[in-house]
């Protein structure tokens, strides 16, 4: 899984027409998941990114994870994480999984955030042709492959 981590301070997920997420500050994960895949992979991102200590303390220092700022979280899948642009100018997404692999991987992964956070996450419509507001916050942008675990 590939995902990209940006601190906000607003976000929204909008399809045809209609806001489907939308939250004040917290973070907006953009998540790519590969045909390789597994539940080991969100077993191992959840806590990384519910831990992640960007966001600032008292003393103005990134020393805080989300969850000590009571703020929320949209996840937004995105294939497009996956691509391959080794050769060519034409991007190849042949990793990215298929819908098969990924719903139940997607909507596991929202899951156990909001078991993480102990609260609704909000979401994208997977498969849908999605647009992303975001204001981003720093700006404070990470991204993390579960295949990589730097």
């Amino acid at each position: 899984m590939r995902a990209v981590i940006q601190r906000v301070r607003e976000a929204s997920v909008t399809v045809e027409g209609r806001v489907v997420s939308e939250i004040g500050g917290g973070l907006l994960v953009l998540l790519g998941i590969a045909e390789t895949d597994t539940l080991e992979d969100i077993d191992w991102l959840v806590p990384k990114i519910g831990n992640l200590r960007i966001f600032e303390d008292a003393s103005g220092v990134m020393n805080c994870p989300l969850t000590d700022t009571g703020g929320d979280l949209i996840v937004v899948s995105q294939f497009t994480l996956l691509a391959q642009t080794k050769k060519g100018n034409r991007p190849s997404y042949i990793r990215a999984a298929r819908p098969e692999t990924a719903v139940p991987l997607y909507e596991a992964f929202v899951r156990q955030m909001e078991a993480f956070l102990g609260k609704k996450v909000g979401t994208g419509i997977f498969g849908a042709d999605m647009k992303v507001a975001l204001l981003n916050d720093g700006p404070v942008t990470i991204w993390i492959d579960t295949k990589n675990r730097e």
